[in-house]
């Protein structure tokens, strides 16, 4: 049989083209994303900021919770963990201590923190765009960091990493302490590719970053001392903080000095779930295609004696030696541009610097398994019954179409359609699941469409009747062929479907989200007579608190964006939240719908949304993890509704400011005169919204890929259901019709065929998005971006009439006719 199929295929290869290249797509794009999610789930930490040293002692960089539960006689604990924005202090004195232990050669403070640089009045960053980070000079031994000119810092020095300026150069360097100024004095060699350093004298550091101790300890052990040995003497002098080894060092880097690979791992799931569920629904229907293109062949084969049995062994054969060799070539596609995607996502500040793309062998093995796994199945489903019925009534049906599994079509619309019902009316649209929660309502409807597309196709068909009947004869031939062959034109019609309905739906979900977020920010600030936003990272708390007392100002109130971590069920969770001072007049109006707006002391004011989900109300205590670890407890004085694009807690401005790395202002709001205060400008619209850039390149990037990869696969469907007709197309010609009304016959079905898949696409957007945009505010809106949209739906247009004529004007040639009718 294996013999068999491979001669089949050697002969039909042009009925073979079609689905090898949904094959290859489908295994280039599932390459693509698995290779990149791979990549961001096995990355390293980065070059080793500790590598001279033998061990590093810091305070975890993590919250973690453990939940125990007790079934019968068994005990089982689950633990969770994530990551901290902030790095805890240690002690002063634990250097010291460390360093008389036995073994110990000397024990190195390190004090790390991030800073912005201005370098010749100019402000600078790491190549790349990586950030800077400042370090006391001490701890340039950890590494080791070696001076390529100059010298050590003095007072009013620094030593720069050589990629950010010059000896003699000007620089400032800014903290939450406000803006210092010194000379360069030295510069040193690029020693961590992910960060630029610079270096401060020891004995000025602590006042520069605020920091009440070292973030770390950079212990050396003596010759001849392993580095368990140390460990175990170094331990119980660490309390609390840990000690790490080996490739664990870097374990004891501050946040926001080490790469993260967090958001590029969430970014990629989103990614291979979309392109996925893309994926096989183009795989199915164009194999299908190639299949029931076929069904005569098979009906033949029935007649002269092949069981079934051996009818499906063929076809698996057939379709599994295309399917391997065209899932080489997707994976040999996929692996290199996954690379060219990922520098995409990373100019578009998705992705961090020098993110490390490889490919793996198992993920290419999967990519091409799943392949051709999906196509066979798909072969199957399409033949199953042309070999199952008698060999006389398989004949028939390949001339009349075929009664369609009524129940089992039923079934699937039912169960997908009552699925998306339930994600759009009892799962979270809004916060951080809503646009994949209205992703998986578009994929169960898309499914329900596609499931429904026959009955769907003759509807259509029937309302479009008249006016296909008003082009003439070849009209009315045209919407009877398209009742008739429901099923051929559901197949090219859902690829349109999906085209549409993806696309549009990831689009206007993302814009919705930004509009949102940006029309609260203005609710917000419409108190204020003046917006001020930070020309850096931001300002002190304390240039905020003098602009406040600033004779003329009415009212101010001043933000810092901070992240927090709150116990959820047992798992901690990241929270959006802001640092609030206030003063005078309001100036800043979150719309409290419960208490009072109190940002000292330990009040705690929180989000609408946040509340419900917690069943908090006024009055309650909430345990709160602050960026450096500390915990602290805070009594809801306030719920608002403005939350989005702003953060779902508000803190007391002081309690960010002095546990936050950056705890810096980044937004004045300011009602009566406006003073001048350096660092900060007037903004002529709203304070940017937090992330939203970035959040809407990552869509964008994603929207682009996709719709890359349906154009093409719709251009092969296409193709592949045309060149499945030329038998047809001959027995119109022998029947007297003109290669023009063979041609106009095809335009008209196309149109009717475009007609459905922008319909139905168009629907299960609407319907998605409707449902979101309700979550979002209780408005109910039918577009985000119309202009964007015009465009995809005039695109879709377009590419479907192409896709469907310009195949028949090959196909059906004036000299083609007896070629065709043999």
């Amino acid at each position: 049989m294996t013999t068999l199929a491979l001669a089949s295929v050697r002969r039909r290869l042009i009925a073979f083209a079609g689905s090898f290249l949904a094959v290859a797509l489908t295994v280039a794009l599932l390459t693509v994303s698995g290779v990149l999610l791979c990549s961001a789930l096995t990355a390293g930490p980065g070059p080793d900021r500790f590598a001279a040293a033998t061990l590093t002692v810091a305070q975890p960089r993590e919250v973690s919770l453990t939940t125990v539960t007790h079934k019968g006689d068994k005990v089982k604990s689950k633990t969770k963990s994530k990551p901290l924005t902030g790095a805890a202090a240690l002690s002063p004195a634990l250097a010291g201590r460390i360093a008389r232990l036995d073994g110990v050669a000397r024990a190195v403070p390190d004090v790390s923190f991030p800073v912005d640089l201005t370098v010749a009045g100019r402000p600078a960053r790491g190549p790349h765009g990586v950030p800077v980070v400042a370090h006391n000079w001490a701890a340039a031994v950890a590494t080791p960091y070696r001076l390529a000119g100059g010298t050590a810092p003095g007072r009013g020095e620094v030593v720069l990493d050589a990629s950010l300026g010059h000896v003699g150069d000007r620089v400032v360097v800014s903290t939450r302490t406000g803006p210092h100024a010194y000379r360069v004095a030295g510069v040193t060699r690029p020693a961590v590719a992910n960060q630029a350093a610079v270096f401060l004298p020891d004995a000025v550091v602590a006042a520069v970053s605020g920091l009440a101790g070292p973030t770390a300890v950079a212990v050396f052990a003596e010759p001849g001392v392993s580095a368990d040995t140390l460990a175990a003497r170094v331990r119980p002098l660490a309390g609390t903080a840990s000690v790490y080894a080996g490739a664990d060092r870097l374990r004891a880097e501050v946040p926001g000095a080490s790469i993260s690979y967090v958001g590029a791992v969430s970014v990629f799931g989103i990614m291979l779930g979309v392109t996925a569920f893309a994926a096989v629904f183009v795989l199915i229907g164009s194999v299908g295609l190639v299949v029931a293109g076929r069904l005569r062949e098979l009906a033949l084969l029935r007649t002269i004696g092949a069981t079934p049995r051996q009818l499906r062994r063929l076809l698996a054969a057939e379709t599994a030696a295309v399917a391997v060799v065209a899932g080489v070539v997707g994976a040999a596609v996929g692996g290199p541009l996954a690379g060219t995607v990922a520098g995409r996502f990373t100019a578009a500040g998705v992705l961090p610097p020098g993110f490390p793309v490889s490919v793996n062998v198992f993920v290419l093995a999967a990519t091409v398994f799943a392949g051709t796994a999906i196509s066979v199945l798909s072969a199957r489903i399409a033949a199953g019954r042309a070999t199952r019925i008698a060999p006389t009534q398989a004949l028939q049906e390949t001339a009349v179409a075929p009664p369609a599994r009524t129940a089992v079509r039923v079934a699937a619309t039912l169960v997908t359609a009552a699925g998306a019902v339930a994600v759009l009316v009892f799962a979270p649209l809004r916060g951080n699941m809503g646009m994949g929660m209205g992703f998986v309502a578009c994929a169960l409807l898309l499914s329900a469409a596609a499931a429904a597309g026959p009955v769907l196709v003759r509807l259509v068909g029937t309302a479009l009747r008249p006016v296909a009947a008003a082009t003439g004869v070849t009209g009315r031939l045209a919407a009877a062929t398209v009742r008739a062959s429901a099923r051929r034109v559901a197949s090219v019609a859902m690829p349109l479907m999906l085209l549409l309905g993806i696309a549009t739906t990831l689009l206007s979900t993302s814009t919705l989200t930004v509009q949102v977020a940006e029309a609260q920010q203005t609710r917000r600030a419409a108190a204020a007579d003046a917006q001020l936003v930070s020309t850096g990272s931001g300002v002190p708390l304390a240039d905020a608190r003098r602009l406040a007392a600033t004779p003329g100002v009415r009212g101010a109130a001043a933000t810092l964006p901070t992240t927090v971590l709150i116990d959820e069920d047992g798992k901690p969770e990241h929270y959006a939240a802001q640092g609030l001072y206030r003063a005078g007049a309001t100036a800043l109006d979150l719309d409290v719908s419960a208490g009072r707006l109190r940002p000292t002391g330990d009040g705690l004011a929180v989000g609408a949304d946040l509340a419900a989900a917690r069943g908090w109300h006024v009055g309650d205590r909430v345990a709160v993890w602050l960026p450096d670890a500390t915990r602290v407890t805070l009594r809801v004085t306030a719920v608002y509704r403005l939350s989005a694009g702003f953060g779902d807690l508000v803190l007391p401005a002081g309690l960010v400011a002095a546990h936050d790395p950056r705890g810096l202002v980044r937004a004045v709001y300011v009602t009566g005169r406006v003073p001048a205060t350096p660092g900060l400008v007037a903004a002529d619209a709203t304070v940017p919204v937090r992330g939203a850039e970035t959040q809407q390149a990552a869509f964008e990037a994603l929207i682009v890929i996709l719709v890359a990869f349906i154009a093409v696969s719709v251009v092969n469907t296409f193709a592949i259901a045309t060149v499945a007709r030329r038998r047809e197309f001959a027995d119109l010609r022998l029947a007297g019709a003109t290669a023009r009304q063979v041609r106009r016959m095809v335009g008209t079905e196309t149109a009717l065929s475009v007609a459905v898949g922008v319909v139905l696409g168009a629907a299960v957007s609407a319907i998605v998005y409707g449902a979101f945009s309700v979550a979002q505010d209780g408005q109910w809106r039918w577009l985000a971006n119309p202009t964007g949209y015009g465009v995809l739906l005039a695109g879709t247009v377009l590419l479907g009439m192409l896709a469907g004529t310009v195949p028949a004007r090959l196909v059906v040639r004036r000299r083609a006719l007896p070629a065709d009718a043999r």
